[in-house]
């Protein structure tokens, strides 16, 4: 269905189009082709939703897995938690954030080589994707009060690039090691690098650390026994995914000079808002409904995120690990096999008129697209680039015209509005799609608060290193001869993994310090390898 007159656009704009002023945001789904039917038909599914998040937010075990509460709703409003020792050490944690911060700019607590003016957190996945959100959507260039910096992944190349960055600044940077568990190998091997880049520039690594962690962690354990400068703790009721609210990201964002208040009170009144029990007061299940109408309620389209401001650029990934991490499920809450999710990507625009825009309105039609618009365009007054016209201007003008594009090819999409990209705003942004992921989770039957899938990846990397090992092992003890990749198999008794062995042979061959050459090259079966 596309519009087919100005006149019936506009009334089902009139329909559709909700403002929420109280926590400046917007939620146009008039280009949503949904009926008033559908929504009666989700009305007994969103309130089944609604029903569980009271259940959630009142501390009942969602992730049976893991027999644990998720309760980061409670990290903007601690009342909520269900004891008071959770209440007391939420508000202590965020007092404790804001006097940490206070002392490294003042100067208390300062680097081997004067004042703090750098940190690098070394996370991965939700310990680093909301900080790296948030420090890029609100850093202001030359009046930030630290320069942040991120390690978040395992690459040796990625990390010599930060090093490299930090070289000659380390005596003034700040290290933020984030691992829930103490013992993500990621965030433990970007930890180990930085420790060396410390040791090889004769800096103390612990006079210049910071934990945050699980209480009795491995890495506690370390930080407490070595005497880091100090611990913040991470909670096992909140998933990584949802930890922007907790010493995870308002740590980061206190030290860059972010009001973290701000960012609280945006998240805690969108939550307020989206506690709404009915479809029409409550963006955060008319979003769900969308989502639902728009894929089937099977992921059946992919979700495209278009933010038309730059400050918003990451926003589309830290949404891809929100969504796609917790709606990703193989089984329902009944254990009946539906192989649940959303795949999400995206683009800021205006480039992404220049990128894939051809495809979204003429090619393969699989998504649905989401819009996020920011109504103030900059700090101050904007020159005209044409008369009467300013670079805001076209912007906004981009995005009307692309949203009408689409919607005149069939394409449909969401418009989510926000007043301003600051501290507030962010908070907003972040509650409502955590909101709307529960709501949509409740709606589909599925758990939204575990990851199993993403255990077995780390499981199954675990084995291929110690394959790698086993290997290693065998060459060193076996060097005066090369070896194929079926005398590997068969004398390390792995005959059933030999393209495993193929390709941990591989690539420990192209590293020159491990010293094992490969000869032949016409046939994976004529290949050899041996230690030199």
């Amino acid at each position: 269905m596309s519009p087919k007159t100005d006149v019936s656009t506009w009334e089902r704009f009139c329909r559709r189009y909700t403002e929420f002023p109280e926590i400046g945001l917007a939620i146009d789904l008039s280009r949503m082709n949904f009926s008033d039917d559908f929504i009666r038909q989700i009305e007994p599914r969103l309130a089944k939703a609604f029903t569980a998040m009271d259940e959630l937010e009142a501390g009942a075990i969602a992730n049976p897995d893991e027999n644990r509460m998720v309760g980061h709703y409670w990290l903007r409003n601690a009342a909520l938690a269900p004891t008071q020792e959770l209440r007391t050490a939420i508000d202590q944690t965020v007092a404790s954030i804001k006097a940490f911060a206070a002392k490294v700019h003042d100067g208390e607590i300062r680097g081997a080589e004067g004042p703090f003016e750098h940190f690098l957190i070394i996370g991965i996945g939700g310990s680093a994707l909301g900080p790296q959100f948030v420090s890029h959507a609100l850093t202001q260039p030359g009046n930030d009060k630290m320069t942040a910096w991120f390690i978040d992944n395992t690459d040796p190349d990625g990390i010599d690039q930060i090093k490299a960055k930090l070289a000659g600044l380390l005596g003034k940077t700040l290290v933020i090691v984030v691992s829930k568990s103490g013992e993500t190998k990621e965030t433990r091997n970007g930890m180990l690098e930085i420790q060396s880049a410390f040791r090889e520039a004769e800096l103390n690594f612990v006079a210049q650390a910071i934990a945050v962690t699980g209480e009795g962690s491995n890495l506690d354990k370390v930080a407490k026994a070595e005497g880091w400068i100090q611990r913040f703790p991470m909670w096992d009721w909140v998933g990584g995914r949802t930890s922007e609210t907790s010493a995870v990201g308002l740590l980061p964002a206190a030290l860059q000079g972010f009001d973290i208040d701000q960012l609280l009170a945006g998240a805690a009144e969108c939550d307020n808002v989206t506690r709404n029990k009915t479809y029409a007061g409550n963006p955060a299940a008319q979003l769900a409904a969308a989502w639902y109408h728009a894929v089937d309620g099977r992921g059946s389209k992919d979700m495209v995120i278009l933010p038309y401001k730059d400050r918003l650029e990451l926003f589309p990934k830290y949404l891809q690990q929100l969504i796609m991490e917790s709606l990703g499920k193989e089984f329902d809450l009944d254990g009946q096999v539906v192989n649940q999710g959303i795949t999400v990507y995206g683009n800021k625009g205006s480039t992404d008129q220049h990128a894939y825009i051809q495809q979204l309105r003429e090619g393969v039609h699989n998504f649905f697209a989401t819009f996020i618009r920011v109504l103030t365009d900059r700090d101050g007054a904007s020159m005209e680039v044409e008369k009467g016209i300013t670079t805001g201007d076209y912007l906004d003008g981009l995005y009307q015209g692309t949203r009408d594009a689409l919607y005149q090819n069939n394409r449909q999409s969401i418009t989510v509005t926000v007043d301003k990209t600051e501290e507030y705003n962010l908070g907003v942004l972040i509650a409502l799609y955590e909101r709307t992921v529960g709501f949509y989770s409740c709606i589909v039957n599925i758990n939204s608060y575990h990851q199993p899938g993403v255990q077995a990846g780390k499981k199954a990397a675990g084995d291929i290193l110690q394959l790698q090992s086993k290997i290693i092992d065998f060459l060193n003890k076996n060097s005066n001869l090369t070896h194929s990749i079926t005398a590997i198999a068969e004398g390390i008794r792995a005959i059933g993994e030999k393209e495993k062995i193929y390709l941990i042979c591989q690539h420990l061959s192209a590293q020159k310090e491990r010293g094992i050459k490969k000869t032949g090259s016409s046939s994976l079966e004529t290949v050899s390898y041996q230690v030199e």
